[in-house]
């Protein structure tokens, strides 16, 4: 399982891009108001930087900050008690520092970090927990379509059509394919406003064809 322990198995930052835009691609479909969706992707954070948001609702978020320079994930888990900041980011690139020891991370705080540039891999800086609740927040990255559908189809309940949440075109976001209306079709009945879809595929900058 993926966490600061073993990070080994976190993807490299362009397929970790590719995965938070098609978790944040599902979540819009699946839930067309925004506050009550988990993942969520903005392509035009800043010059030349794009970035993920997953918050759970009940004060756990991860923030993970894309840029020529790779790739930073901060998280944050409520129930766990504060933590070196310093230490966690030992050895931090300085091109990250803007981003964590900014905001919105600064005040939302800080459990973990993991940072990858174009030159080395994933690093962690100095762990301050045996558990900081890492493996469950980035779970998600493992790749596997069906990781998603089996979290989303508790946390969704009653948001997607009978019989579930479809393996075949959520594979087909994940693989980047253009969405199509059919597509959204096998996840929900007619939504409610395909506008507000069209607005939130261009924030996450992902392909559509709805014609």
């Amino acid at each position: 399982m993926i966490s600061t322990k073993d990070y080994t198995l976190l993807p490299d930052p362009k397929i970790l891009q590719t995965i938070c835009k098609a978790i944040s691609v599902l979540d819009a479909i699946l839930s067309q108001e925004w506050e009550y969706r988990y993942y969520s992707y903005n392509n035009k954070w800043s010059d030349n930087e794009e970035f993920f948001e997953m918050r759970d609702g009940s004060g756990d978020q991860m923030l993970v900050l894309f840029s020529p320079k790779g790739c930073v994930i901060n998280g944050f888990a409520h129930e766990y008690p504060p933590s070196d900041k310093h230490q966690l980011t030992a050895n931090l690139p300085s091109a990250f520092n803007e981003f964590i020891f900014g905001e919105p991370v600064n005040t939302i705080g800080t459990t973990f970090c993991l940072w990858a540039t174009d030159k080395e891999n994933w690093q962690t800086g100095q762990l301050q927990s045996d558990d900081d609740h890492s493996a469950e927040l980035l779970s998600i990255f493992d790749g596997n379509p069906q990781t998603y559908i089996d979290w989303a189809t508790e946390y969704f309940e009653d948001s997607y059509k009978e019989p579930g949440i479809p393996l075949e075109t959520v594979a087909k976001i994940y693989n980047k394919e253009t969405l199509t209306k059919n597509m959204v079709l096998t996840l929900v009945e007619e939504p409610e406003d395909w506008q507000q879809l069209e607005a939130d595929l261009k924030e996450i900058g992902y392909p559509y064809d709805f014609n």
